[in-house]
């Protein structure tokens, strides 16, 4: 697989063989980007593409906790994606598996998000996903996922500066 630039003016994004990176910095702690990405409250105010609904269907953080999301879109369609958090250091560190809860038999994404803190009330967030191969991340790339994770992180940018 050739190395693909995904990103935009504020995010960073490759795809390499079967590892895809984010970065980006948000103007906010820290404490609060975390809290904004674990918690079932702030989590369906911005994940999902601009349009889109989450209902948290279950979302225990810590090692062997099971997460559940379901995701609706905007003009129709839904579906969930599920996995079981690998190590949790809050505030820097979470590790978890990622699959659609309909994905064909076979082990799942596993995402390590980093947040360091940039000494200046910014955080920058790091989010590395390895796909079980190669095909399964291009599969995932064919399908507009990254026009999905770009908007959802501009929702999650534009929440921090309302909850600091």
């Amino acid at each position: 697989m050739t190395k693909h630039d995904l990103g935009n003016d504020t995010t960073t994004m490759t795809a390499e063989g079967d590892l895809m990176v984010t970065e980006r910095v948000f103007a906010a702690p820290r404490e609060l980007v975390w809290e904004v990405l674990t918690s079932p409250e702030h989590i369906p105010h911005w994940y999902g593409p601009h349009g889109s609904t989450a209902d948290i269907v279950e979302m225990d953080v810590r090692p062997g906790g099971r997460w559940r999301l379901g995701q609706n879109l905007p003009g129709g369609g839904s579906f969930a994606f599920v996995g079981e958090f690998l190590e949790v250091r809050r505030p820097e560190l979470l590790v978890r598996t990622e699959a659609p809860e309909e994905a064909p038999p076979g082990p799942p994404a596993v995402e390590t998000v980093t947040l360091e803190d940039l000494g200046d009330g910014r955080t920058k967030v790091r989010w590395e996903a390895r796909f079980p191969s190669a095909e399964i991340l291009e599969f995932a790339l064919s399908t507009g996922m990254t026009k999905g994770a770009l908007e959802q992180l501009d929702r999650l940018a534009g929440l921090l500066p309302g909850l600091g």
